[in-house]
């Protein structure tokens, strides 16, 4: 039987869930709801409201695409509105963007009886999917981590609402969690301090929206102390558009070291090169260099190399009743905790330290605690 999907949202990550889901065999989108009807109606049938959907009586799940700043309110609503009748929800990062927001997550995680699976599609890519089976065995246990994305800079939605940190919740938060869930999956550990630096460098200087400039950050850099004496580095470039290799990641450990290397979406880079795994034993010098390719449909339907294909692919198992989500309310959390740390820390040039709930404190010098009521627990 064919499990009848309704979607929330349908700009660019929207129509990229229609085209994966369609894919599948037993799952299609069948209601639309977008405050933009020219964009609803270019999809599926479209409902009238936000409540008319999330009422529907003949829609098996939901998936949520909308911009950033809706995210909480929108699932706080479903989990209330369908709380004796829950279906499962996948809900696109990053889960929230505000203390506020976050005790709305709480509300859904302590209440909703339905699985609620956060879209984290970075780790369904074929290459990094590889990295994760194979990183603990060819490092021999990571000690070192280290993330790196060059890439072009965000791109336009409607409204422009990436450019700014209120809606957004900042570069760290919307682009950055992606990686931080990435770190607390590799490392099997939670970060206990955070330091970062960052800043609009170049991109968005000369745009004005409805008299304002944008304020979101285009590059920086993150560093993770974990519990268990591991640490992590991110790097983040959004004006490297001519690079070959949007994402690398490499891991080192006493008995190796291993690298993953993905190039730019495919509709940036049409005959982009494939996506590589090396690995490399510390005690020999013959590194060995896996290749993946994506197949022609999956890259034709999104911007993420077939990851956002195999995300769907166990969501519906989810949705079947055959599986629990591999992305949890607590993941999603916990990547958005570590994402408002780098922003804090990068404002005010202090390291933040993450307590064992993920409560966030700033190590703030006492100048700093005398200017700043700043408590985020």
């Amino acid at each position: 039987m064919t499990k009848r999907y309704g979607l929330i949202g349908c700009g660019m990550m929207g129509v990229e869930h229609i085209q994966n889901v369609n894919l599948l065999d037993g799952a299609r989108v069948t209601c639309v709801y977008d405050t933009l009807s020219d964009n609803a109606a270019k999809a599926a049938n479209i409902a009238g409201s936000f409540e008319d959907i999330i009422t529907a009586p003949d829609i098996d799940a939901f998936i949520i695409a909308t911009p950033n700043n809706f995210h909480a309110d929108q699932l706080l609503q479903i989990a209330q509105t369908r709380a004796a009748m829950p279906v499962p929800v996948l809900c696109e990062k990053p889960l929230f963007i505000s203390e506020e927001d976050r005790g709305k997550i709480q509300y859904v995680q302590d209440y909703y009886k339905g699985p609620v699976w956060v879209a984290m599609e970075y780790r369904y890519m074929p290459a990094i999917e590889a990295f994760l089976k194979q990183v603990d065995e060819a490092t021999g246990g990571v000690s070192m981590l280290t993330m790196t994305e060059h890439r072009m800079p965000f791109l336009e939605k409607f409204g422009n609402w990436n450019r700014y940190n209120e809606n957004s919740g900042g570069t760290f938060v919307e682009k950055c969690c992606h990686f931080f869930n990435l770190m607390r999956l590799i490392m099997d550990a939670e970060p206990v301090r955070v330091m970062a630096m960052a800043g609009q460098d170049h991109n968005h200087q000369n745009e004005t929206h409805d008299g304002k400039k944008p304020d979101i950050w285009d590059a920086g850099y993150v560093l993770l102390d974990f519990e268990n004496g591991k640490r992590a580095c991110l790097e983040l470039c959004m004006y490297a558009d001519g690079s070959k290799w949007n994402e690398e990641i490499s891991a080192v450990g006493p008995e190796g070291k291993l690298e993953c290397r993905i190039p730019g979406p495919p509709r940036f880079w049409p005959d982009q090169p494939p996506s590589e795994l090396i690995s490399s034993p510390r005690n020999e010098k013959a590194p060995e260099t896996t290749l993946f390719s994506v197949p022609p449909e999956l890259a034709a339907a999104g911007d993420h190399h077939g990851s956002t294909f195999k995300q769907h692919a166990l969501f519906l198992d989810v949705v079947r009743g055959n599986a629990a989500p591999a992305v949890t309310l607590e993941d999603g959390i916990r990547a958005v905790d570590i994402g408002r740390a780098a922003q804090i820390s990068a404002q005010f040039g202090q390291a933040v330290v993450l307590g064992p709930n993920s409560d966030i404190r700033v190590a703030l010098s006492q100048e700093a605690q005398f200017h700043s009521s700043l408590n985020l627990k």
